[in-house]
């Protein structure tokens, strides 16, 4: 497989054997002698294999590594019906204080987690009515769905198991997960109850009526 081949995909956020046949413009390269570079590209460490059938060139991955909107978008690469929430649009609005490692999204499709040499990526299901909340931009051509700070608390705290000891009179939610909710806007407080009330949940009715018990009172 030639080499020149490789570097033109340097500029690609990532790439299938699909794309490998569109440069080649040779039909009769066999597959198998795609997956055998491939192999050898991975064992020499030029490319990244992001999950079956899908790759980045370590070059690429070295020039846009730092970005901050990198992780997100291989999260966006890897399941495209996806938004970035939970823990990790929590932690970039220094609403959860504590490290956390993966990158977390929400999805209509099964819960699933993916590792690689990137991370781990980890993606939620949540039912039809409950998609919303996130806006959409774009990064190196990829779109990014990034959930409103919000809609990720909502995510957080109804993705969780809630145990009837946490009904006690003196239980404060935001100070057992640590939780920095006392910035949390009167905006961002309407738009989480509205969701509450989209859900329908009793769950989420006691954790906003924890919530403004404990951190947004008025």
């Amino acid at each position: 497989m030639k080499s020149q081949i490789l570097s033109s995909l340097d500029s690609f956020p990532y790439f299938t054997i699909g794309a490998i046949n569109q440069l080649l413009e040779d039909e009769s390269v066999a597959a198998g002698t795609i997956q055998t570079a491939l192999y050898r590209w991975m064992k020499a460490g030029q490319i990244i294999q992001l999950k079956k059938g899908v790759y980045m060139t370590r070059r690429f991955f070295e020039l846009h590594r730092a970005d901050a909107d990198f992780a997100p978008m291989i999260s966006a690469i890897l399941i495209p019906q996806s938004y970035l929430s939970l823990e990790y649009i929590l932690q970039r609005n220094a609403v959860l204080s504590e490290m956390t490692y993966s990158v977390s999204a929400v999805t209509l499709k099964q819960t699933r987690v993916f590792e690689n040499k990137l991370g781990t990526f980890t993606y939620r299901n949540i039912k039809t009515d409950l998609y919303q909340g996130f806006t959409i931009t774009e990064y190196l051509g990829i779109p990014i769905a990034l959930a409103t700070v919000a809609k990720a608390l909502f995510d957080f705290l109804y993705l969780r198991t809630w145990k009837s000891n946490r009904q006690s009179a003196g239980y404060d939610l935001a100070e057992d997960l640590r939780l920095n909710l006392e910035d949390f806007s009167e905006k961002d407080q309407v738009e989480f109850a509205n969701f509450i009330e989209i859900s329908k949940s009793k769950k989420m009715d006691q954790i906003l009526e924890n919530l403004r018990k404990t951190v947004w009172r008025h």
